[in-house]
This record gives structure tokens, C-alpha cells and sequence, in this order.
């Protein structure tokens, strides 16, 4: 072979030899940096599920998604007009009831006045008895009259407590009504972003319809997943930095706020560096969303420092 020969041969080499070194260090995993966990999922919030409490037609639905809302704002009203009709009915009902025992109060104080004249008279003739001065039908006419008015208060005041009773149930009655009709208002039980928006006006919503979801977006958390191997290194309170793909350059606050304490298989749609690692353990990040970014469903990476000394790299990389 000539000398040229060789010098292409020594060159094709040299050439395969660092086009599959290259090609070794592109396929071979990114190491993590030293005290840093990967980890990736997608972005959960806690939903809130604003339901009718009662049947109506929907007349007024002020309802956008992407709104935020404050605790008590109004969502949708529902149609009230036969609440309010009868609301009216039960106030007409209470008045008359309040009427009625003001009337038998009255017939009752008279009736006292009659037992206590019998009673006076009762004893006066049973004092003349006693001398002859009076005849027993004087006496037993006065006896009789006692009786009759003691008579006419025990059904005065019978009638009375029936009155009374009528009186507290259309009370209670009133207040069911007025407690039906501020479920009419629809209003939003916490603070939150609409997320859902499920029913139009014009629309029929029954008892337990949804008409809306609402998520708290500054309470964002990440689940992701570190093996079996390296879970022990993880505390609650480490720090953490997200990052998703609206956003490449950019890193969210974050801390571990909860630790599985029981291990699992891997999740079918979770990548872990390690990709022999079967049983892992799911962690929990609190995410800092204070300028509203991060939304409910975005995929994410996550890097994890459970080295407090260990200081974060200008640049996360994911490993492969």
C-alpha cells in the first residue's frame, strides 16, 4: 500500500473515530449537576366546581373563561318569579296569623275578666247559701257561669298555641324561601380564575348542575417522580426550579411541600433518567405563580436541590 494510501486510511480513521465520539456524547444522558434531582409532570390545580343548589332557568350569566373572580362575585342568576310569589303568599299568610292572635289575645283578656267576676260571684253565693240568703239555683247558676268562662280561656288559649304554631312554621317557611332565592344568585364560593364556563342564560340548570370551574391559580403544585434510589435525599421545604415551553428561558420558583409515603410502579407517561428505575416515589412542588404564567395542564421539568450548599447552574438541562 502506497503512502498516500495509508494517510487517507489514518484519516477515514480518525474521522469515523470522532464522528462516534460525537455521537456517544450526544446520545449519552446529561448529567445532573452534583446535589440537583430531575424530575417532570404537568401542572395541577385545585378545581372547584361551582354547582345550582336549585332548579331555574338561567336569565343572566356574566360568566367569561380566563376572568378572574373574587369570593362572592356574581356568576349567574336564575329565573326567582315563583320564589318571589310565593315569598309574598307566606308574608300574607304570617300577617293574617299575627292578626288572629292578636284577636283571641283580646277575647282572651275578656274572658279572664268574665272568670274572675264568676269566681267572685260563685264565692258571694256560696257565702249566702251558707246563711240561707240564697237558693241552690242562685248557686248553681253561679257555678255554671264559672265554669263556662273558665271553659272559653282553656279554648282561647288552646287556640292560641295553635295560632303560635302556625305562626313559627310560616316563619320557617319564609326563611326556607328567602334562602331558595339567594341560591338563585349564583355567586363564586372562593377567589379564582374561571377555567369552565358550562351553562348559557337561557339554559334549564337543576339542583347539582355545573355551571362553572374555578381553579386557584397563586396555588399551583407539580407532581413529578424520583426513584426508589434517590428519594431519600429529598426533604420537604427543598428548593426547586420549573421550567415549561411557553417560557424556555425563564424559572419558576417552586418547593417540595409533600412526599409519598407509600412507592409505586412508574407511570406510563413519566420520563425518569434513570429509565431502569421501576418503583418511585411521588413529590409534590408548590409553585410560585404570583404573575399568573403557569396554568393547570402544562407539561413542566423540574430540578430539584437537595443540596443546600450546592448552588444552581446558570443553565438546567434535561437529561436524556
Amino acid at each position: 500500500m502506497t503512502g498516500k494510501a495509508w494517510v487517507w486510511t489514518a484519516l477515514t480513521i480518525a474521522a469515523v473515530a470522532v464522528a462516534s465520539y460525537i455521537l456517544f456524547r450526544v446520545l449519552s444522558p446529561t448529567p445532573l449537576p452534583e446535589g440537583i434531582l430531575y424530575g417532570s409532570g404537568h401542572i395541577e390545580g385545585t378545581e372547584i366546581r361551582v354547582s345550582a343548589e336549585t332548579s331555574g332557568r338561567v336569565l343572566d350569566s356574566r360568566m367569561e373563561e380566563g376572568q378572574p373572580v373574587r369570593a362572592g362575585e356574581l356568576l349567574a342568576s336564575l329565573d326567582d318569579r315563583e320564589l318571589r310569589i310565593r315569598q309574598a303568599l307566606t308574608e300574607a299568610e304570617l300577617a293574617a296569623i299575627r292578626q288572629g292572635i292578636q284577636a283571641r289575645q283580646a277575647q282572651l283578656e275578656v274572658w279572664h275578666h268574665h272568670v274572675d267576676t264568676a269566681a267572685s260571684d260563685h264565692e258571694r253565693f256560696l257565702k249566702l247559701r251558707q246563711t240561707g240568703a240564697a237558693t241552690p239555683q242562685q248557686l248553681a247558676g253561679a257555678e255554671d257561669r264559672l265554669k263556662e268562662a273558665q271553659g272559653q280561656v282553656r279554648f282561647l288559649q288552646a287556640q292560641l298555641a295553635e295560632s303560635e304554631a302556625r305562626l313559627q312554621a310560616a316563619r320557617q317557611n319564609l326563611r326556607l324561601l328567602k334562602l331558595q332565592l339567594e341560591k338563585t344568585q349564583i355567586r363564586a364560593p372562593v377567589d379564582g380564575t374561571l377555567i369552565v364556563k358550562a351553562i348559557e342564560a337561557g339554559e334549564l340548570a337543576s339542583q347539582g348542575t355545573a355551571i362553572a370551574m374555578l381553579v386557584d391559580l397563586s396555588r399551583l403544585r407539580l407532581r413529578v417522580y424520583i426513584s426508589e434510589r434517590l428519594i431519600g435525599r429529598v426533604r420537604l421545604g427543598n428548593e426547586a426550579r420549573v421550567r415549561i415551553d411557553a417560557f424556555p428561558d425563564r424559572y419558576f420558583e417552586a418547593r417540595v411541600s409533600l412526599i409519598d409515603q407509600r412507592a409505586q410502579f412508574t407511570p406510563r407517561d413519566v420520563h425518569l433518567p434513570e429509565e431502569r428505575a421501576r418503583m418511585v416515589f411521588g413529590i409534590e412542588l408548590s409553585l410560585d405563580n404570583s404573575d399568573g404564567f403557569l396554568k393547570p395542564g402544562m407539561p413542566a421539568d423540574a430540578w430539584i436541590r437537595w443540596t443546600p450548599d450546592q448552588s444552581w447552574p446558570e443553565r438546567l438541562e434535561v437529561p436524556r
